[in-house]
């Protein structure tokens, strides 16, 4: 066909579409297609029928001038639809997937069955059926992992850890996509045949027609080849070989933070260059940009991490500890000196023999933690999806102990430090079986750290270890933490003592109004549990002297975390209350402040009912020692009609009425009557303990209020009447005349107590007032003294511990001067000798932590 005939019709509308879209620039990629393909293929179509008709598909397949050319390219090409290649490539991985299996292999098993799952899902992306090789493939590893698992078990030698870890993730991956294939499989295993013949059917009427043109199915088929293909900047195609690894990942963190980047995709990108990832080198290096990816994706601060996105990379954050830990060769570093991070680096080629990596395995456990906890904060927790969330801690807390382990072997000392507290404070306020679970992940694990719960189970000596290794590390503020953490241990398993001497020797009620936020939380918490564990053991004095500062602010739920407190004259700001809500704990992790204040009111109960009873004059009254309880019973007092109790507040003041009228007995059944007492620990026992506690105070009421109407009182009448042993009342009323509380003498011979009257003269009791005021004067402008000479030089910080010393001195010598000079009547009914100690260790913590704020 000539060039003159061939001009013409280029100009013609017709064919100037045609023209315009198959011309090809000089310089195009795709060569094969010259200009002279094009123009027979134009003069075809206005060819006559007949030669139409008589070779149809010679414009689709013409390569060049010659019917023989043509020939040959059909000879030497053979086009496949695209379903087709799939089916081939699933085929393929079965092959390999049957190799492996023949040798035992699962972790090259795995892989596979992990892409041949792709394949599929990304068929049923197309609407195409599952096919029955799949499904075959599916029930014959069903078989062949129980077999596995049996051959396992009965053989002397066991396979190695590696494959042993893929056995189990096959099982759970097979389990996972058998439910997800339910149907066909059952319908696969009744009649294999009959489901073969039923996926022809469905796919033979869509492979039927035929393209109605050459063109749209070429160009049909170039879309299908291409559906797959992963498309970088500038609309290029990226080649995922391990070649190219470390130029892909440089593209991706080139694109890392800019605006309208698809985060989803960056992930799948890096997702299959850590499958095509080959030396340890290119896995280190790839897990790190992943890992950071998965991060990168939730960018809200208010929102959570999804849940999907979070397991995947505590999975890879383990696939990274476990590859560094597994290649000594191999450190991960904050602060590296600069490399080539396009080329190959292995032990070999540096000088040491180490190959450092710039990166920060802890840096990815303590956002993996605090997602965790956001992820908690932001979920309803009276729904089950929280209980299934709170299951992950497990996997996280096995993550921070391999962490340990790295860091251990690498000997990263800050941290190491970093991970450990991490650690302890997953488990400081666990109760021991909780702790158990925990740790039993651990001791599965492949990789374990130094420190792990001893054989014997006790939890007290690994809180011990891991708070004695932060004693010793370098920040004070890891140090701080773990001393909270440890006394609130001791605390939680009513080791009362042992946790207040270590609260009063670190002096940390001094100087914690200068720690961060979070680490004031803590303080508040321990302090609280403090005080319940003095509750527990019966110490009442106690437990109402650390808990009385926290109730006096009647902001308790701000104080501990547990809720946004809204003052009544103070309005937040949204940015104020967005950061009250981040930091509040989650909800396993909240004290309970019903429990709380059952446990504050009861033990002020017991201290300041038989208090009131002592004091004579009405300006002695006003003094008093827990002024919440003594406001709720002036409240209680005004009431013209009392109905019966409702809420626990109702049943503590009701049985403060009885105990003050001496009805100890209805005083008990009220307190014990009181639901929440059942969730506190050791129920029975400390119901036990109260009313042992209640007869007591009874008893000391009893004396107080009637001393001036008798002359003398048989203690026997006071046994039967408050059902005491008769040593434990002279135990109590000898102790109250040593204490001068009651101007009493005690005639063991007759068995019965002796009262003294003492008449106070007005003038004595004006000098006994002028001495309480000229006391309190002298306390006030030593606390000036203090405040203006200050507490510490800086945070945490303390030169020999002097000043400290001096300090208690000083406290000491106020509290014996006010004990001298408080009383009344009765020689001081809050005073003694007795009763000083506690009451002096309570106003010591109280006065510290009060003047502190």
């Amino acid at each position: 066909m000539s060039s003159d005939e061939e001009a013409p019709k280029t100009t013609t509308p017709a064919a100037k579409p045609a023209m315009s879209r198959f011309l090809k620039r000089q310089g195009d990629s795709s060569s094969d297609e010259s200009s002279s393909e094009e123009e027979s293929e134009m003069s075809d179509e206005d060819e006559d029928e007949e030669r139409e008709t008589a070779k149809p598909r010679v414009g689709r397949f013409l390569q060049g001038a010659s019917s023989d050319e043509e020939s040959d390219e059909d000879v030497k090409r053979v086009v496949k639809s695209a379903k087709d290649k799939r089916l081939e490539e699933m085929e393929a991985t079965g092959k390999v997937m049957d190799n492996a299996l023949k040798i035992n292999d699962w972790v090259a098993i795995s892989t596979e069955f992990d892409k041949l799952v792709r394949m599929v899902q990304r068929q049923q992306n197309v609407s195409e059926p599952v096919p029955p090789f799949f499904i075959r493939t599916l029930a014959n590893l069903e078989g062949s992992l129980n077999a596995a698992v049996a051959k396992d078990k009965e053989s002397k030698k066991k396979m190695n850890a590696s494959n042993a870890r893929a056995l189990t993730a096959m099982k759970q991956k097979v389990k996972k996509i058998s439910k997800e294939y339910e149907q066909e499989l059952k319908r696969f295993q009744e009649d294999p045949e009959a489901f073969e013949r039923e996926y022809q059917a469905t796919v033979a009427p869509e492979a039927a027609p035929a393209p109605a043109k050459a063109k749209k199915a070429k160009k049909a088929d170039e879309e299908d080849d291409e559906e797959f293909t992963t498309v970088g900047k500038g609309g290029k195609g990226i080649q995922f070989t391990p070649e190219n690894i470390f130029k892909n990942l440089q593209v991706v963190q080139e694109n890392r933070g800019k605006k309208n980047t698809d985060r989803m995709e960056q992930i799948r990108i890096l997702e299959k260059l850590l499958e095509v990832s080959v030396t340890p080198y290119q896995r280190i290096r790839v897990l790190l940009a992943l890992i950071a990816a998965r991060f990168d994706y939730n960018s809200s601060v208010a929102t959570h991490m999804p849940i999907d996105l979070w397991i995947a990379a505590q999975k890879e954050v383990d696939q990274l500890i476990a590859t560094v830990v597994q290649e000594p060769g191999y450190s991960i570093q904050e602060i590296t000196e600069d490399y080539d991070e396009l080329l190959e680096r292995s032990p070999a080629t540096e000088k040491d023999g180490v190959v450092r990596i710039r990166g920060s395995v802890i840096s990815f456990v303590d956002r993996l933690d605090d997602e965790f906890t956001k992820s908690l904060q932001n979920i309803d927790p009276h729904g089950t999806e929280y209980v299934d969330r709170l299951k992950d801690e497990k996997v996280l807390y096995c993550t921070i102990c391999r962490a340990q382990a790295l860091y251990e072997k690498t000997k990263q000392v800050d941290p190491l430090a970093r991970v450990i507290m991490r650690r302890l404070e997953h488990i400081y306020s666990k109760p021991d079986a909780v702790v158990h679970a925990l740790e039993t992940t651990v001791a599965a694990s492949d990789i374990k750290p130094s420190v792990v719960l001893s054989s014997d189970g006790q939890t007290s000596s690994l809180i011990h270890s891991l708070c004695v290794h932060l004693y010793k590390s370098g920040n004070s503020l890891l140090r701080t933490r773990a001393m909270l953490c440890h006394i609130y241990h001791y605390a939680l398993h009513n080791d009362f003592h042992t946790a207040r001497d270590m609260l009063l020797m670190s002096h940390l009620q001094e100087s914690i109004h200068n720690a961060d936020v979070a680490t004031q939380i803590l303080y508040n918490r321990t302090v609280v549990q403090l005080g319940l564990s003095a509750f527990r053991c019966g110490l009442i004095k106690e437990a109402q002297a650390t808990l009385q500062d926290i109730f006096a602010t009647q902001r308790v739920k701000e104080l501990l975390a547990q809720g946004v407190h809204q003052q009544r004259y103070q309005v937040l700001t949204p940015e104020q209350e967005k950061a009250e809500r981040q930091r509040q704990l989650p909800f396993h992790m909240h004290i309970n402040t019903e429990l709380l204040e059952a446990a504050f009111l009861v033990s002020s109960m017991l201290v300041e009912i038989p208090l009131l009873a002592s004091i004579d004059s009405e300006e002695q009254r006003r003094k008093v020692i827990s002024k919440p309880f003594r406001r709720l019973l002036d409240f209680a007092d005004r009431q013209v009609f009392t109905g019966p109790p409702e809420s626990t507040r109702d049943h503590i003041m009701q049985a403060s009425k009885a105990l003050q009228n001496g009805e100890w007995e209805k005083c008990r059944d009220l307190i014990q009557s009181i639901k929440i007492w059942s969730l506190m620990p050791e129920c029975a026992a400390v119901k036990e303990m109260l009313a042992k506690r209640i007869q007591e105070e009874g008893l000391r009421t009893y004396l107080f209020t009637y001393a001036p109407h008798y002359s003398t009182l048989s203690l026997q009448l006071l046994a039967r009447t408050f059902s005491l042993p008769l040593r434990t009342v002279t135990s109590l009323v000898s102790k109250m005349i040593w204490t001068e509380e009651l101007a009493a003498s005690l005639d063991q011979s007759a068995g019965v107590v002796v009262f003294n009257r003492i008449d106070v003269s007005r003038t004595q009791q004006l000098a006994l007032t002028l001495a309480e005021k000229v006391n309190a004067l002298v306390e006030q402008n030593e606390k000036a003294l203090d405040q203006k000479l200050g507490v510490s030089s800086t945070w945490n910080e303390r030169a020999d511990g002097g000043k400290g010393d001096k300090r208690g001195e000083q406290t000491a010598e106020r509290n014996r001067r006010g004990d001298r000079n408080r009383g009344g009547v009765r020689g001081g009914a809050r005073g003694g000798r007795g009763a000083r100690f506690a009451q002096g260790l309570g106003s010591q913590m109280a006065g510290n932590t009060q003047r502190n704020r």
